[in-house]
């Protein structure tokens, strides 16, 4: 069994519990859920930069990338460096966050916030929604066409914008659908934590101009920025790069300084 396929298997019981714990009900009677929401699409749209900062303290591929963190403080850090938006990771066992990360997120900034998680049931965005999330990640990889439409759908009726993350040609074709906001590559293989640029090159041509396209992982230089520009990418995910130095929020606005 692969990393992939083990996460998947801990999402679904995870999952489970918590749904056995607090109903659905709960979620939706939340202060934040009836919250507007910031456009990541537009922001993105509207950069010179594009960059979504991400808040990750491990991966399955780095043990410890930065376990010292406060996320309030990362994310009031990463908006003063007027990033595009921040993603926020709340899988636990795999990379260390938590929905408390998004809530406390949300109550420091106004900036766009994605959660970034392993979505396989609806439960997961309307989690999303009530802790102050503006947009979700679903993975193709780990969902059929139906699941896709019928989660992109349930999204849209929150106001929630989505970011639908592929790896190749067979993905992005099962993706494109008037429910999806932006069209990301992930330059990672999540089977084999691999790493392509080359990926992300392949596909753009592939996707419709309607959607925002986004590069994620393996991004850590201005010069890959740049040729990804050219490729049409006008959104581009980094995580490690900024988490791994002692101020992420400074070593952001340096980068996103020499890009402008």
């Amino acid at each position: 069994m692969n990393i992939l396929d083990k996460i998947i298997k801990d999402k679904h019981k995870e999952v489970a519990l918590k749904k056995a714990l607090i109903p659905s009900s709960q979620l939706e009677n939340s202060v934040l859920f009836n919250r507007p929401v910031n456009s990541l699409a537009v922001a993105l749209r509207n950069s010179s930069s594009g960059i979504i900062a991400e808040h990750k303290r491990r991966s399955p591929s780095k043990l410890t990338i930065n376990q010292n963190t406060n996320v309030g403080q990362v994310a009031k850090a990463y908006e003063k460096a007027n990033v595009c938006g921040m993603s926020v990771l709340t899988d636990i066992k795999y990379f260390g966050g938590s929905l408390e990360d998004l809530l406390l997120a949300r109550a420091c900034v106004k900036m766009p916030l994605l959660r970034k998680e392993f979505i396989i049931d609806t439960y997961q965005i309307l989690e999303a929604k009530a802790n102050g999330a503006d947009a979700i990640l679903l993975i193709a990889s780990v969902l059929s066409k139906e699941k896709i439409k019928c989660f992109s759908e349930l999204a849209k009726s929150l106001n929630l914008e989505v970011l639908l993350e592929v790896h190749n040609e067979t993905e992005l074709y099962k993706s494109i659908m008037p429910s999806i906001d932006m069209l990301g590559v992930n330059n990672r293989n999540l089977k084999t934590f691999e790493v392509n640029l080359n990926t992300s090159k392949s596909i753009a041509p592939l996707i419709p101009n309607e959607f925002v396209k986004v590069s994620e992982s393996g991004i850590s230089s201005i010069s890959t920025i740049k040729d990804l520009k050219n490729h049409g990418f006008q959104g581009f995910l980094i995580g490690e790069n900024f988490m791994k130095t002692d101020n992420p929020g400074q070593s952001a606005a340096a980068f996103i300084q020499k890009i402008i």
